[in-house]
């Protein structure tokens, strides 16, 4: 993820390689996204029926957690990290539903989602909308910038929906939280997503593998136990590390098991 500031967000559009957000916005019914993104979209359907359901599992996680933060916990700050294109139900529409004085940074450097930030910029009168062009890897970056919108010294949600997947290390993954985390205050939650073997899904491993050969970025799954070691020294909200589907599902059904893990934590 190179520093294209120079150039102007068109210019760094490669149309010719399928990419991700433009690949999980056709997942999801979007029309943002080009004939590759469909081809390679396909493919990995073909190879893992069931990557449509996780998308769509993992936007209705989005919904149900801040849901859960904007009214139970009484969050009015969102850090919202690897935005992806705007669809329904983003988190300041969810977050400011609920309480209108509610304040949400989107983070994001994929070209594309710039393009689009302009659909993300609308708030409530009472409460702010932003968008920081900023890679993940770099989160003293994201914290400076966002700090135009939102107090570091009242608690905030950081969101890392299905991004710390693209962070092949480990280790580095798990840098990146540490930091978020210390420079949020206590009262404060980290909300994440993350696509696991663990949970069944036949086919995602070699989906996986002609995906890190056809299109960017790269993927990674990660175990239960690596994802709950993102969140050491904090404290996970009930039900715990779950299939994101199950997480508080609505109504009394529970939700379909997809092969997505899906968390909130809380610092104390």
């Amino acid at each position: 993820m190179s520093d294209d500031s120079a150039q102007q967000p068109g210019e760094r559009i490669a149309s010719h390689i399928a990419h991700n957000a433009r690949v999980w916005n056709y997942w999801l019914g979007g029309k943002d996204h080009y004939e590759v993104d469909e081809q390679v979209g396909d493919m990995v359907t073909s190879m893992y029926p069931s990557i449509g359901e996780v998308a769509r599992a993992d936007r209705a996680f989005l919904g149900r957690a801040v849901g859960f933060l904007a009214g139970e916990a009484g969050i009015r700050q969102f850090l919202d990290i690897g935005t992806g294109l705007p669809t329904v139900d983003n988190t300041h529409e969810v977050a400011q539903r609920i309480a209108p004085d509610s304040r949400i940074v989107y983070v994001d450097n994929d070209p594309i989602v710039l393009t689009h930030a302009r659909a993300l910029l609308t708030s409530s009168d009472q409460g702010a909308t932003s968008y920081v062009d900023a890679d993940a890897h770099d989160p003293r970056a994201i914290v400076a910038a966002a700090s135009d919108t939102l107090d570091f010294e009242k608690p905030i949600a950081v969101m890392l929906l299905g991004i710390l997947n693209f962070v092949l290390d480990t280790e580095e993954a798990t840098a990146i939280v540490r930091r978020l985390v210390d420079a949020i205050p206590s009262g404060s939650y980290v909300v994440l997503t993350h696509p696991t073997l663990e949970l069944g899904g036949e086919g995602n491993e070699a989906a996986m593998k002609f995906w890190n050969e056809n299109a960017t970025p790269p993927i990674t799954a990660r175990t239960g136990a690596e994802v709950k070691a993102f969140l050491d020294g904090l404290e996970i909200v009930d039900p715990g590390l779950v299939s994101c589907a199950r997480w508080r599902p609505d109504g009394t059904e529970e939700g379909p098991l997809v092969a997505q893990f899906g968390v909130v934590a809380r610092k104390p």
